[in-house]
């Protein structure tokens, strides 16, 4: 794994390492200055890892996110942009300090794959298709936005008290992991509609009950009862928080599990 993609991925991984310290190291000090300069790591670390992508796309001759080395790297970028998109839009510096660690634990547990998850392989009939960018992206845009809610739900959960002069109080925390999921969830919907499309041509059913697809289908009940009870039942704060955090060990499941556990037609590599 000399090529320079995977140079340019090792680079981001230490750049995202760089950065989750000194997003700790804000959230501890409050020095404005730290957090201006994990920002601009952070950002950093994004463009070092969209060229990174940009070459493996050209190396590989599609998209790289099949395998699972791939799709953790994948993974780890969009965290990291969907981050940064909310820390400006939202002025949440602070909450860098538990979200950049998950875009660095994603491409940390990618470099950690045995060598033979990093290669990559001739697409399978299966993955011979258009589908396979958009079906692959809106989901993981989703799992992305729900690793964001995450963070904000342990934050919610570990503050123990709102004070005037904190940097962000209970009632924002339970709003933002509210908007983190209101966008995630949409894109989780669209994966798993474009994957049964997609199924129906490369398997002749929309739907077989593959781990993978069950799995997605329980994780989009979770947050879909989530957003029942925040809008309807008017749930908000600690049990909010607590169902977000379920649906994103749902997520993992879908991802880690199925792969290493179970076995079925999303079982690549």
């Amino acid at each position: 794994m000399n090529s320079a993609s995977s140079i340019l991925f090792t680079i981001s991984l230490v750049v995202y390492l760089l950065a989750t310290i000194l997003y700790l190291l804000y959230a501890i000090f409050h020095k404005e200055s730290i957090g201006k300069v994990a920002t601009w790591i952070l950002s950093v670390g994004i463009v070092v890892q969209t060229a990174a992508l940009i070459i493996k796309t050209v190396q590989i001759g599609h998209a790289p996110f099949v395998t699972i080395y791939e799709t953790l790297v994948f993974w780890s970028w969009l965290i990291a942009v969907i981050y940064l998109f909310m820390q400006i839009r939202f002025k949440i510096r602070v909450l860098g300090a538990l979200i950049t660690p998950l875009a660095f634990l994603a491409i940390a547990s990618a470099s950690l794959l045995p060598e033979q998850f990093k290669k990559s392989s001739p697409l399978v009939p299966a993955l011979q298709s258009g589908w396979l960018p958009f079906h692959i992206a809106t989901c993981f845009i989703g799992y992305a936005c729900f690793a964001v809610s995450f963070a904000v739900s342990i934050a919610y959960l570990i503050k123990k008290k709102d004070n005037p002069d904190a940097m962000l109080s209970k009632e924002r925390l339970d709003i933002i992991g509210y908007k983190s999921i209101s966008i995630g969830f949409p894109f989780l919907t669209l994966g798993i509609i474009s994957g049964a499309f997609w199924a129906d041509v490369a398997w002749g059913s929309y739907w077989s009950w593959d781990p993978k697809e069950t799995w997605s289908l329980i994780t989009w009940f979770i947050y879909a009862i989530y957003l029942h009870l925040r809008i309807v039942a008017k749930w908000k704060g600690k049990y909010s928080a607590i169902v977000s955090i379920v649906g994103f060990l749902a997520v993992l499941f879908t991802f880690f599990g199925v792969n290493f556990l179970l076995s079925g037609l999303h079982s690549y590599q």
